[in-house]
This record gives C-alpha cells, structure tokens and sequence, in this order.
C-alpha cells in the first residue's frame, strides 16, 4: 500500500518478498556503520520486516516504508517516521536509510523531504526530529537540507547522537500520496 511519493521515489508498506533486497542493505557494514546495532543477519532481517509490516501498536500511522526508486521499481531503502520519547517528551523522527550505490544522488534528501510534509501536512505533527551518531556528516546534510537544525547532544541511552529538529513551518520537499 502506498504511503506517499516524491519525483523519484515510492514510499509503501513493505511486502513479504521484500525480504531479500532488505537484508542486503542491512548485511552491508558501510551502510549500517551509523547504526549503535550495526549489521543485521537475515532472521534480523526477517524479524524487524514483521515489524514493519505489522506496523507501531499505538501509532499505526508512522512506521518505516520500504522505499522504491522509481527508474528501476527496485527497493533501495527504509525511510518514515519513528516515534521516541526523549528525556520524558514524546517526539517522531524522520529516518532514512539508502542504498550506498545511489549516495550522493540527494535521493535521501528527497525522501526526508518527502517525509517531513507528509508528517506536517497529512499527520499534522508539529515538530519532527532527527537522530544523528557522532561522525555521520552525510546524515547531518540531510537533515539541514529539509529545514532541521542542530538542538543538542543526547546521552548514553542514545548513543550520544546529536538531536536536530524542525517546527511544522520549516519549508521540505512536498510529497503526494
């Protein structure tokens, strides 16, 4: 089921036979290298892509969507909306995760983008954050690019990222659903 779509990009609900080109992108330590869990086996895999699919119990309308490029109808990543509390103050994150082989392409800017609005417009959230470790400069890029700027640095249980932000007002790129 489609989620939303920007120039290139297709945000669904993930699928069963999705499975195989998501335990490719999460078996690849550079792709995962900003991740405190780091790789991930296939029943790892197997076992978030159930809880993808089944969606947040409390917040069935964030989730993270299999992310489809448009040119190849091929699954190049995870994007959407994670819900945190952080220091006892519920937030949603805009997460993004791409295929090393389409970096530097601005696709996760795109689909960030795309997220934000969707969250803002669509969800009517009126703050979105974003949760960046220690060294993961691309990551920051992204997140200045859609309108969020740096807040502060979060602690051990967060694995000391820095945490940016962004009010409703912030401009992004706009999505369709």
């Amino acid at each position: 089921m489609l989620v939303l779509e920007s120039s290139r990009l297709m945000l669904r609900h993930f699928e069963p036979d999705d499975l195989g080109p998501l335990a490719a992108l999460y078996s690849d330590p550079d792709i995962r290298r900003y991740y405190p869990d780091g790789v991930r086996t296939l029943e790892e895999t197997r076992e978030e892509l159930e809880w993808f699919r089944s969606g947040h119990p409390e917040r069935p309308e964030l989730g993270l969507w299999a992310t489809i490029y448009k040119p190849t109808a091929r699954l190049i990543g995870r994007c959407g909306l994670l819900p945190w509390t952080l220091n006892g103050v519920d937030e949603v994150e805009v997460a993004y995760l791409i295929d090393k082989k389409l970096w530097g392409q601005g696709l996760a800017t795109e689909a960030a983008g795309a997220i934000a609005s969707h969250a803002h417009a669509r969800l009517g959230l009126p703050r979105l954050v974003c949760l960046i470790l220690p060294g993961n400069a691309a990551s920051c890029r992204v997140a200045e690019k859609i309108g969020m700027r740096y807040e502060r640095k979060l602690g051990a249980e967060h694995a000391h990222a820095a945490l940016y932000s962004r009010p409703a007002a912030a401009p992004c790129g706009a999505a369709r659903a």
